[in-house]
């Protein structure tokens, strides 16, 4: 995994007015930690912070003047509105050492035919050299018919890497695909349940009713 460069800034303001003015400058606060090392406080570019988190579990160089921190992403906080980064948890790791980290499963495939696919997990753990960190794992469901599933334990992983999630925690499953009269049948229990009733349309001006179709004439004088 190649390592990603980002020069960084020691950062001396705290609190939620040097964050805001941070972010003005387009830089993030960000904080480096692990080894028992005190937590290193820094800004990083904006920009460049965001192209290097692009792709899950990034391996990054923070050059700080002389020195320079072999880093992992461990929690970003995004705006919920906009989505830019507005504070980043770097983990400092070292080479050959071991950490556990979340990476996605990636579904590939077409199933067969009458069949719908269920993700019920889209991402495992699973513990790996910090220089060797998997960006995403492929779950094929190819062919695959109703009623199969892939667990985690399916997974194909590279070489050095090991399962950290439970083996049978289900990804995907793969159920049958309903007609459109099970699912009209299925609204229509659901809005019972609900207790929604859809009114009657009114009879267009000079329409006969059911009721006076099926009334008898009345007798000529």
């Amino acid at each position: 995994m190649a390592e990603i460069k980002i020069a960084a800034e020691t950062r001396t303001e705290f609190g939620k007015g040097a964050a805001r003015r941070i972010r003005r400058s387009d830089k993030v606060p960000a904080v480096l930690y692990g080894h028992g090392t005190d937590p290193v406080h820094v800004t990083l570019p904006g920009h460049d912070l965001m192209l290097a988190l692009k792709k899950p579990n990034p391996l990054l160089s923070i050059e700080l003047g002389s020195e320079s921190h072999l880093v992992i992403p461990k929690q970003v906080q995004r705006d919920p509105l906009k989505g830019f980064i507005e504070h980043a948890d770097l983990l400092i790791v070292k080479r050959g050492e071991k950490v556990v980290v979340e990476v996605p499963v990636n579904v590939v495939g077409e199933p067969g035919p009458d069949a719908m696919v269920v993700t019920e997990n889209a991402s495992v753990s699973v513990e790996a050299e910090a220089t060797h960190l998997p960006s995403e794992l492929e779950a094929s469901i190819e062919g695959l018919e109703a009623g199969s599933q892939i667990t985690a334990a399916d997974l194909t992983l590279p070489a050095g890497v090991e399962l950290s999630s439970d083996p049978e925690l289900l990804i995907v499953n793969v159920t049958h695909a309903p007609t459109a009269a099970e699912v009209e049948a299925e609204l229509e229990e659901a809005e019972a349940e609900a207790g929604i009733e859809h009114d009657e349309p009114e009879p267009e001006v000079g329409a006969i009713t059911d009721e006076e179709a099926q009334a008898p004439a009345a007798d000529e004088e």
